[in-house]
């Protein structure tokens, strides 16, 4: 459903070329040509199988495009169909002692006969990659497009051969860097030549070189003037006249000059809504240029558009005018003439791979991709956009100390996947007794379909759920019944099509280059993914803050969820290559991460008093003390431990971890949760590896959900905040490893899960949410308030018989259960004498006598005690 470019084709479009990425002989191929040989720089376009060994592993895949094909990527007559097949027909043998490394692949009988093209059927292009054995390195354009060869007719052609071109669909130069009285070297070939054949070269429209009877030309012209040059190679013999253009562009002097007052990185609207100011930090660049839909440009470099230099030589800025007050236009910056990004601080993106699969539905009146015109992703700027009116007053956020947190992924848990959906399933969420909403990443990502782990653009509401005044709405309707909305975000690392990422650069070692402000060159800590950010750079921590701000000011978020936290660190515990990681040494105490987080988090504080920090950190317990103490809260992950008890298991089944005070924690920041989207889910490995004893299975579906309620009922009675993964209350049982076609792969843990509201309708699954509705609202009681936050607690749950008290000037709470596969007896003294009421059967009472009192519960078996 969508195109998932390699990271490594992603991670290098901005690999500067020198020369050709493909060359072939004869020049001009017609069908019948035999031998026809194709060659391949490694080092050029994608730099996919650049410094690649071993070189005797390289293969062609190939096909043609016809005039049958119904598109530019409607391959026909593929060899071989399978993409990771290594034939060895298809071997492209090294050619020795190239540098850079090259391989070359020879068509023999005739082009025709080699792809099986039928009679009748033109060919109008070859099409093809190189690629190792097994597929996992591909040798494309630098844009990541396939590579084509056109296979002439016949008749008169003409091509240059100075400067190189691309093998695109749409052969174009390589960059051509250029300036004022440079001279420029062009060479052209005819494809024929009569004696009657003319060839000229135009420049700027003006003849420089004429040449009769010949089959090549060249000229070596002055560049005279700035801006866009044009080259026409023409080549005419008698009847027929045929050209070729290059166009290319040369700047002016750069304008040095300050940055106007008061604006900042990214896109700076006025209250002239004709005009907008961009600011693009970018140090060591020789010149950047804004191209686009704005007026006068048409996705081409002009002068007009070249961006002002800071003195300090650190920023580049511009002031656009004549813009249409409410009008979406979008735009890229091109850096040193060749790398074309995004705007990073841009709140709306458009991306030529996934955009086309977000249906009208999701995402009314998308602007379209400008296909053809440009590549990669592309920004958009918009004076005067639509504003969205907040409906809601007299919010107070919800004690954190009690917070009841309901992980939820957009597009695994409504079938429609927006927001205004999402809006009307809120009545659902509360009735269960949530009151914090924790939204997987919501800003854009590579693909459509993933969890959003492998960011780009931090400020830019992913389309796929979506317009970002939608989600404006869900907050606020979230805000409307007192709940609060937590976003998770990827902050320490990004994904190779960041524009971030892209700026600096280092394509011979695929990674960022260490000129870099914001990434470390190789990632200082295991369990990295992309590209690892450094928070120690002045340029990170003031990204990053800006990243706060947004999201907590503009769409009145009421914290993060902060992934790997444990990674905002510059202690090194990997080897140079970021690899043979210390993983014992990572988790460590790290003063410096401490020091980083509370920056963070005194900024939190700054733009939004009261707001959550939820860190994933699982560091020493030492430097989680301190983090808990500053304010901050953090995962608690007992899914082992749960599993292990719901499963009847009971030699690692204590879940004491998921209660603060079993680490010696003061406050009750410990966020303890049985499941997330990162474990396996309880009922599957109930229902796979469950203990049995007689006729009591916990492998059986109806006795493994009341094993479910068995967990829950302890979990959610300890104190503290506390967070259940969407459809955890129904009791799901889908693998996180289900792939679409219902088998069971560690490959498809990002695949779209089943949607299964139907649960509902099953009284096994019923019934368990309306345990965990009851014992939710039961935590959200106002009399048991004191208990669930800073109340006595006293338990024991390390046998089969597990108990849990609570003691408050009010509320007060006793938990048993037997996690057992057969009967088990235990001991609990009440918190109180007196009349106890069993809270999930009533009316069924107990009299506690205030010593201690024995129970024997069947295996299952539980009782909450009020």
């Amino acid at each position: 459903m969508k195109k998932t470019l390699l990271l490594l084709a992603a991670s290098l479009l901005c690999l500067p070329l020198f020369s050709q990425l493909l060359t072939w002989t004869p020049n001009f191929p017609v069908e019948s040509t035999t031998p026809f040989e194709i060659t391949m720089d490694g080092s050029k376009g994608n730099g996919g199988l650049n410094f690649y060994t071993p070189t005797s592993d390289v293969y062609i895949h190939t096909g043609v495009i016809t005039n049958l094909s119904t598109s530019t990527t409607d391959w026909r007559y593929v060899r071989p169909g399978n993409f990771n097949a290594a034939v060895a027909a298809l071997n492209a043998p090294y050619v020795m002692g190239s540098t850079p490394s090259k391989w070359k692949f020879t068509i023999t009988g005739g082009i025709r006969a080699f792809y099986g093209v039928p009679p009748g059927e033109t060919i109008l292009k070859i099409s093809l990659l190189f690629r190792n054995g097994n597929g996992s390195r591909v040798q494309r354009n630098s844009d990541g497009s396939d590579m084509y060869i056109p296979v002439s007719d016949g008749s008169l052609q003409v091509k240059f051969t100075t400067p190189f071109f691309q093998p695109t669909y749409t052969p174009t130069p390589e960059t051509i860097t250029k300036n004022l009285g440079d001279n420029i070297a062009v060479t052209a070939l005819a494809s024929s030549v009569p004696a009657s054949t003319t060839m000229k070269i135009f420049f700027n429209g003006v003849q420089i070189q004429i040449a009769a009877g010949a089959s090549t030309i060249s000229a070596n012209p002055t560049i005279t003037t700035t801006g866009t040059q044009t080259i026409v190679a023409e080549a005419f013999d008698g009847v027929t006249t045929k050209t070729e253009t290059i166009r290319f562009f040369v700047p002016m002097a750069n304008v040095t000059q300050a940055l106007p007052a008061g604006v900042k990185d990214g896109i700076n609207y006025e209250t002239d809504n004709t005009k907008a100011t961009l600011v693009l930090y970018a140090p060591g660049k020789s010149r950047v240029s804004v191209i686009g839909d704005i007026p006068g440009s048409n996705w081409i470099e002009q002068t007009m558009y070249q961006m002002k230099k800071t003195p300090d030589g650190n920023y580049w800025w511009i002031q656009l005018t004549g813009l249409t007050s409410g009008t979406e236009y979008s735009f890229q910056y091109l850096v040193d003439g060749n790398l074309r990004i995004g705007e990073p601080y841009a709140e709306k993106i458009l991306d030529p791979w996934n955009d086309q699969f977000i249906s009208a539905t999701t995402y009314p009146g998308l602007k379209p991709y400008p296909a053809g015109l440009t590549s990669g992703i592309v920004s958009i700027l918009q004076t005067a956009s639509p504003q969205y009116i907040w409906q809601t007053t007299g919010y107070t956020r919800p004690d954190k100390r009690n917070l009841m947190v309901y992980e939820l992924l957009v597009r695994d848990y409504l079938a429609a996947h927006d927001w205004k959906t999402l809006i009307d399933t809120l009545n659902y969420i509360k009735k269960l007794g949530i009151n914090t909403i924790e939204l997987m990443p919501v800003n854009e990502f590579e693909g459509n379909l993933g969890w959003g782990y492998n960011p780009d653009y931090y400020f830019a509401v992913d389309k796929y759920y979506g317009p970002k005044n939608d989600l404006k709405a869900f907050v606020d309707s979230c805000h409307r019944r007192g709940m609060a909305v937590v976003i998770d975000i990827a902050l320490n690392h990004s994904f190779g099509l960041s524009p971030m990422v892209q700026l600096y650069f280092d394509a011979a070692t695929n990674r960022p280059s260490a000129s870099n402000p914001w990434f470390n060159p190789v990632a200082r800590h295991a369990f990295n993914v992309g590209y690892d950010m450094n928070h120690e750079s002045l340029a990170t921590r003031q990204f990053t803050s800006r990243v706060i701000a947004h999201w907590l000011t503009e769409f009145k978020m009421d914290g993060f969820r902060f992934d790997l936290s444990k990674g905002f660190t510059q202690t090194t515990t990997c080897d140079a290559n970021g690899e043979n990681c210390n993983v014992g040494g990572w988790s460590n105490y790290d003063a410096s991460r401490v020091a980083i987080w509370k920056k963070y988090y005194d900024t939190m504080q700054l733009k939004s008093a009261g707001s959550y920090a939820i860190l994933e950190h699982f560091a020493d317990n030492s430097e989680e003390i301190e983090l808990s103490n500053y304010g901050m809260l953090l995962w608690g992950n007992m899914n082992y431990n749960f599993s292990e008890a719901a499963m009847g298991w009971l030699t690692n089944s204590n879940f004491d971890g998921a209660l603060h005070v079993s680490r010696s924690w003061s406050q009750p920041h410990l966020i303890s949760y049985m499941e997330s989207h990162d474990e396996e889910r309880l009922m599957v490995r109930n229902l796979a590896s469950g203990n049995a004893s007689g006729g009591y299975d916990t492998k059986n579906p109806e006795t493994a959900l009341d094993r479910m309620e068995l967990c829950a009922s302890f979990l959610l009675t300890m104190p503290g905040p506390k967070m259940i993964w969407q459809f955890g209350e129904l009791g799901y049982d889908y693998s996180i490893n289900y792939c679409t076609n219902g088998t069971v792969n560690p490959n498809c843990r990002l695949d779209p899960k089943p949607i299964r509201w139907d649960y509902l309708q099953q009284n096994g699954r019923l019934q368990l949410f309306n345990v965990y509705k009851a014992l939710l609202q039961l935590r959200g009681n106002t009399l048991y308030g004191e208990a669930f936050t800073t109340g006595f607690i006293s338990r024991n749950f390390s046998g089969a018989f597990k108990w849990l008290t609570l003691n408050s000037s009010a509320g007060k709470v006793v938990v048993i259960g037997n996690f057992d596969v057969v009967a088990q007896s235990g001991s609990v003294t009440f918190p109180a004498a007196g009349t106890w009421f069993n809270y999930l059967n009533p009316p069924a009472t107990f009299t506690a006598t205030g010593g201690s009192q024995s129970f024997t519960l069947q295996p299952g078996e539980y009782r909450v005690y009020l």
